[in-house]
């Protein structure tokens, strides 16, 4: 007999309804109508997009109901701009955020399928290189979260950061062709495409009310098509939008070559077009590579702009009244061209007299600076952009000219002062300093620590806080517990609901209740066991992609991030090195067995960094090869390292390494997944180190090294890293091994370029931090075999996390700096 027909409501119930029920059928009903599969023929990814497609049926709902309350409501709105969004993957954060995550099990359980099998087929969406990207994403989520009228902008690049393969211990990039298999998440919108414009001339007329606006011909043009997608809040049914950018030529392409013949010749200019959103970061260590990275930053703020307008117009009729209705953060220096853009439009397109546009573009901004390393400031050589940006150009010109004038007036004289402090650097080339053009064009700068926001103040903007002091603030980085100790770590998330109920999900102070149970032996062992357990997993998952077994009873001493000297992987390198030398040579002095692991990307014109890659694995073949050795230590690099992975790494550490010279990183958050997942820290004071050991304890945290003003005055006084060397045996032997080819026993030579920069400059201080590093090491180590009191110490850790909740900075940025109410 056949099965009854289902009620025509039932399709429309099972896309709303939150039941397992519902989610079943959507499930089924999208397998098989949406993919035109059933249970026989869908492969494990037909089943991922199935229920991707289920999920995302109970976001829309939502979202065109925020959609719609933000415009009858006409609120003001916060517009994010970033060139990197790092979101890895997102089933596992919208179902969590929307509080289905139970019933997707229970109703793919009565299908007979397993929901980690089914997530593990979804691509990291890899839009960014590291903190910034991940910070930017962990922002969307809180703003959500917390009711905030939000809208991200970024770039859809079709190739994110590169996959990694370690071949022979060197970093090989692989294309991340993340879009491969589709993407259940986003919304192609082409109705509010954008067309960008590019190279051409400028043409001055006079337009209304005597004022000289200027027309940009011969352009040659680029359409900017939108992908939307949903960024649910937790449980509150808010779905905010990041929008993200694709190139697309304006013309398919040139009939007059195709007709000829010269068929790729007719497809020429559209491929052209459609490389600005080909690649996350392309190298620009040669000038097509320059040029591209302009064209990128350009493209995807000049249609954000555009696009703001176009919202701004539906709702407000009056363009004077642009600063009370929305707010545009920078997150870095990339989108700083939409200060400029900004400009243009209100110029030349709507016919405002040059300081009203002035005065509004300086409301509307804020600026977020994320780094104090000089490379990363951008600044782009005049010739360059006056080809690409000839209106820009002469825009700065003026923006530097007004600027130059006040500081004048209030620095008679100073003639010095202007050449520092000029948006132009004088020079050949001639350069534009991004930077500055931010910090001039927005009404706030921030820092993302406190000793970072103490240094911008003191050292790298000195002379503009001097001016403006006023603009200068901080907000301390914080990361989303959602992402990072909900989804990541669910057997200690478990233990937390137990204990503490569901609170701590939207305000992650509620953890410090856990400091009254960490004397409770109880507690404790269920806590080492949640632990064990996370560490067992990552064992498992290690052993299957890697072949390599690893030991959970050993210290899990983790340092994972962006390949960078400054990040002193080498001095984490160093340090493995003397305890195999340890165990070599006196192994009665050996503390604890540790498992060592590192993960992170070099760029890949890094040089540096890529041979610190191999020069870690090439310390990893012969401590894991040694026998006599290998049952204390080992050594593993984390190839590929991308948020999915880190999702599975957090929670099974023990030590966190957080080991960057101090005064260099500007913030972290790495450190904070590490913290909020129980893990405790080895650190310099740097960066949000300071305030982690502020909030967790001194003797909670493993301080070493010299602090932001030693490292200043050391620099100052002539720092001789060979004196460092010669007095400490150890790393005098590290040298010695390899300068004789120990490491790299087929290329004697391969590492000399590390010992001769080590040796001669050592521009990070590794040489002058190691003895101490090696001190607090060995604290680490004895502190580990009391593992009650280790224990203790990992709680506090937890309890003490909730400062760092990304949650708390969006609050500061939405009281203090956007002027935007907050909902929760």
């Amino acid at each position: 007999m056949a099965s009854p027909a289902k009620k025509p409501a039932d399709w429309f119930v099972s896309k709303k309804e939150m039941t397992k029920a519902a989610l079943k059928l959507s499930f089924q009903m999208n397998r098989q109508y949406t993919l035109s599969k059933d249970q026989y023929t869908a492969t494990m990814h037909d089943n991922f997009m199935a229920l991707s497609l289920a999920i995302r049926d109970r976001i829309v709902e939502r979202w065109i109901k925020t959609q719609q309350g933000y415009h009858k409501k006409n609120v003001r709105r916060v517009y994010y701009l970033s060139m990197e969004f790092l979101i890895g993957r997102l089933m596992g954060n919208n179902m969590y955020n929307l509080g289905i995550e139970k019933h997707v099990t229970d109703a793919l359980d009565d299908l007979g399928l397993d929901l980690e099998t089914v997530r593990e087929e979804e691509m990291d969406a890899g839009l960014g290189n590291g903190g910034l990207g991940r910070l930017a994403a962990c922002f969307l989520d809180s703003m959500a979260s917390l009711g905030i009228p939000a809208h991200g902008y970024g770039i859809r690049y079709d190739y994110g950061i590169f996959n990694q393969k370690i071949k022979d211990g060197f970093q090989v990039e692989l294309p991340d062709e993340w879009l491969r298999s589709g993407n259940p998440w986003e919304f192609a919108r082409p109705e509010n495409a954008v067309k960008v414009h590019f190279y051409g001339k400028t043409q001055a007329e006079q337009g209304a009310k005597g004022l000289t606006r200027h027309l940009w011909a011969d352009t040659q043009d680029v359409l900017a098509i939108p992908y939307d997608f949903p960024v649910p809040g937790y449980k509150n049914d808010v779905v905010n939008t990041l929008r993200l950018w694709s190139a697309r030529g304006t013309e398919e392409f040139d009939f007059d070559y195709f007709k000829s013949g010269d068929y790729e010749q007719a497809v020429y200019k559209k491929i052209l077009s459609e490389n600005i959103s080909k690649v996350l970061y392309p190298s620009d260590d040669i000038s097509q590579g320059k040029e591209l990275r302009l064209k990128q930053e350009y493209f995807f703020t000049a249609a954000s702009m555009s696009d703001i307008l176009r919202r701004f117009k539906s709702e407000n009729p009056d363009l004077n009244d642009l600063a009370s209705k929305i707010v545009i953060q920078l997150n870095d220096t990339h989108p700083t061209l939409a200060i400029v853009e900004l400009m243009r439009l209100l110029l030349d397109e709507h016919g405002f007299e040059w300081q009203t546009a002035w005065e509004m573009t300086q409301k509307v901004f804020a600026y977020t600076n994320h780094t104090l390393m000089p490379e990363a400031l951008e600044c782009w050589g005049i010739d360059l952009f006056e080809k690409l940006l000839p209106r820009h150009t002469a825009i700065i010109y003026d923006i530097n000219a007004h600027f130059l004038k006040s500081v004048a007036l209030r620095y008679p004289g100073d003639n010095d002062r202007l050449r520092r402090m000029s948006i132009i650097e004088e020079g050949s080339p001639k350069k534009i300093r991004m930077a500055y053009l931010a910090i001039v064009g927005s009404s706030f700068v921030n820092g993302v620590s406190k000793l970072h926001s103490d240094l911008l103040k003191e050292k790298l903007f000195k002379d503009f806080y001097e001016l403006y002091p006023e603009k200068f603030n901080n907000k301390t980085n914080g990361i989303t517990q959602r992402r990072w100790l909900l989804k990541a770590n669910p057997r200690l998330s478990s233990l937390l609901m137990e204990k503490l109920g569901e609170a701590w999900v939207m305000d992650l102070t509620k953890l410090e209740k856990l400091n009254s149970l960490k004397n409770t032996k109880a507690f404790r062992e269920r806590w080492m066991t949640i632990k064990k357990q996370n560490k067992e997993s990552l064992v498992r998952y290690i052993h299957s992609s890697m072949d390599i077994k690893l030991d959970p009873e050993s210290i899990f001493d983790v340092q994972i991030k962006r390949i960078h000297e400054y990040k002193r992987q080498i001095l984490f390198a160093f340090y493995i090195i003397s305890q195999y030398l340890r165990l070599k040579h006196a192994p009665q002095e050996f503390i604890h067995p540790r498992t060592f692991m590192i993960g992170g990307k070099a760029a890949p014109s890094y040089h540096t960094a890529k041979l610190t890659i191999k020069f870690v694995n090439s310390i990893a073949q012969i401590i894991n090869r040694d026998k006599s050795v290998n049952d204390k230590i080992k050594l593993v690099f984390l190839e590929n390292y991308r948020v999915s992975l880190a999702e599975k790494i957090f929670p099974a550490s023990d030590l966190s390494e957080q080991i960057s010279t101090a005064g260099t990183e500007a913030s972290g958050t790495g450190n904070m997944k590490f913290m909020m997942n129980g893990a405790l820290t080895i650190g310099t004071l740097d960066g949000a180190n300071i305030e982690m050991a502020g909030v967790v304890g001194q003797e909670n945290i493993f301080i070493f090294g010299l602090k932001a003003h030693e490292v200043e005055a050391l620099k100052h006084k002539g720092y001789h890293p060979q004196s460092y060397i010669e007095k400490n045996p150890v790393l005098k032997e590290i040298f010695k091994l390899m300068h004789s080819g120990f490491f790299s026993p087929h290329d004697i030579k391969l590492f000399s370029p590390l010992v001769q920069s080590l040796s001669h400059h050592d521009p990070y201080l590794v040489c002058a931090d190691f003895e101490s590093y090696c001190q607090a090491q060995d604290e680490v180590s004895r502190l580990y075999l009391d593992r009650d009191e280790w224990t203790k110490k990992s709680i506090i850790n937890v309890a003490q996390s909730g400062y760092f909740s990304s949650d708390r900075t969006i609050r500061e940025y939405a009281k203090e700096l956007w002027n935007i109410p907050v909902n929760q």
